[in-house]
């Protein structure tokens, strides 16, 4: 057993190895602050003047300055002007975020409006998260970016990794234990139901900078509990992929795949995949 004196220095080592990457709680405060300036209604207060938002904005500027001036380590290959970089792409950020606010609002028949999507829609929460520490991955920003994903996961229960690609008009309907791994790629006009997973399959550790989950192309509609997993994984444009089903191959565009459950009895009879394509 180790005495007090020992444990002290192992405490010591700990203080002087440890990532120079801010508190979660900082990096938190610039992410919730970011989303009420993009959209007020997370925020207690208007910003009824011009100058007013310009001088926002050149706040969150500085304070997102500050926070890499003092963890270089969160900075990867920089020369220079990441936080002028990001603040460039809040407008595509805005609008893309937009989007996802009336693919929301169009794909849920429960949705009143589309402040209800801002101010309530866990999916949208998420989405924010995502699209914000997406960029600043792009950017070369370390750490930072999976602290936003992983605070909006605990949040909404919507794992989405920062180094997904999402393309527009993306729709998460309820949300709850959705998972999108890092490799993913989803196009444009997707929509997913709670419980759906983008995974991976079981790979060596090595294999990590491999593509290893599914790609998702343009128009799909995932329901409730899927699994697709793998990195060749395509699934094909204007497919349905019904509940709970589990795909770990490619189906062409215009599939419609469902789970089909069957009592199973002394004949053997099991549960079965039905397989459609459309003509």
């Amino acid at each position: 057993m180790k005495d007090l004196d020992t444990f002290y220095d192992e405490l010591l080592m700990a203080n002087i190895e440890a990532s120079e990457c801010p508190p979660p709680e900082m990096v938190i405060r610039f992410f919730e602050d970011i989303l009420q300036l993009l959209f007020p209604e997370f925020s207690y207060d208007r910003l009824l003047d011009k100058e007013k938002i310009v001088e926002k904005f050149d706040q969150q500027k500085e304070a997102f300055r500050k926070i890499l001036d003092h963890n270089q380590e969160c900075i990867q290959n920089d020369t220079g002007g990441v936080e002028e970089h990001f603040f460039e792409k809040l407008p595509e950020i805005r609008r893309m975020l937009v989007d996802d606010i009336d693919a929301i609002y169009r794909g849920d028949p429960a949705a009143k409006t589309r402040a209800e999507v801002i101010r309530t829609y866990p999916g949208f929460y998420a989405l924010a998260a995502h699209r914000i520490a997406h960029e600043l991955l792009k950017l070369g920003v370390l750490l930072i970016p999976r602290i936003i994903s992983e605070y909006a996961h605990r949040q909404t229960g919507i794992d989405i990794h920062p180094g997904a690609t999402i393309g527009d008009h993306f729709c998460i309907d309820h949300g709850t234990g959705v998972v999108i791994g890092e490799t993913t790629v989803i196009g444009s006009n997707v929509k997913v139901y709670q419980g759906v997973t983008l995974g991976g399959l079981s790979v060596d550790k090595e294999d990590a900078s491999k593509k290893r989950h599914p790609t998702i192309e343009d128009n799909v509609v995932i329901y409730a509990g899927a699994s697709i997993l793998g990195g060749e994984t395509v699934i094909g444009e204007g497919s349905i992929i019904g509940g709970n089903v589990w795909l770990t191959r490619s189906v062409p565009p215009k599939s419609k795949i469902y789970y089909k459950a069957s009592m199973t009895d002394s004949s053997g009879e099991t549960d079965m995949i039905t397989f459609k394509q459309e003509n």
